[in-house]
């Protein structure tokens, strides 16, 4: 889904989930190329000019979720929580953290540790060392000691305590075209994909159940997966709700 799709979907959504006429969603999506701008956002943190974006097909988007400047595309997994934050907990940066939570336990299902940063939103990963031949043929070693790269990022928007945005994890994603920005506006570090730390091919849906079911246990909210056209029949039918409530 286009990611103009996906916000007018949002949109819908926030607005049948702020008059409770339709229950908490968590949608996952996947965007076709795409750099997106937060609200805090600094320009100058996109490299490249638009008119190269273009001949590059990707798209451009300022948002109004928190943070700065991010890529989507495929390959990796953004996901969409609407909640009613205020039935959980009104609480932002618990929030946040939660989904954070998340992506470090599905991470650690395939046995890769991801942790917190201070100061910094999202889940990384400490680069590992790198083991090569030298010129003598020798077994030598390239450490990349104290670094780490980002697997997942957040930004969200709250209205009314119902949220949307919210996070992307990469899972097969083409890192290069992390190269057209300074990710989340930190140039000192790098962006990372689980197929690229696993050394395999990893698929999407080895990857989403997984981040479902920890959001779901930390928000103590029991999930059921429905299909896209029933999320839209769903959709349809509470905002006529929502209309003749009105």
């Amino acid at each position: 889904m286009s990611y103009a799709e996906a916000c007018a979907l949002q949109k819908r959504v926030v607005g049948t989930r702020k008059a409770d006429a339709i229950e908490d969603l968590l949608l996952f999506c996947q965007h076709p190329h795409v750099i997106t701008q937060g609200r805090n956002g600094k320009r100058e943190n996109l490299l490249v000019s638009e008119h190269l974006l273009r001949q590059k097909g990707v798209e451009f988007f300022e948002t109004s979720r928190g943070g700065d400047i991010t890529y989507h595309g495929p390959g990796q997994i953004v996901g969409y929580p609407i909640l009613n934050l205020g039935a959980i907990r009104r609480d932002v940066v618990w929030y946040v953290r939660m989904l954070e939570e998340a992506m470090i336990r599905a991470t650690a299902e395939f046995g890769i540790i991801a942790e917190r940063e201070q100061g910094k939103t999202g889940i990384w990963v400490k680069a590992r060392e790198e083991r090569a031949l030298d010129s003598q043929g020798s077994l030598g070693m390239t450490t990349l000691a104290g670094s780490s790269e980002k697997l997942g990022a957040i930004g969200v928007h709250i209205s009314r305590w119902v949220t949307s945005h919210g996070f992307a994890y990469n899972v097969s994603t083409d890192l290069r075209f992390f190269d057209l920005i300074v990710p989340c506006g930190i140039a000192d570090r790098k962006a990372t994909s689980l197929e690229k730390l696993l050394g395999r091919r990893v698929g999407e849906m080895e990857v989403a159940p997984r981040l479902a079911k920890h959001l779901g246990e930390l928000f103590g909210l029991e999930l059921k997966e429905i299909s896209k056209n029933e999320l839209f029949q769903r959709l349809e039918h509470a905002e006529q709700t929502a209309a003749v409530s009105a």
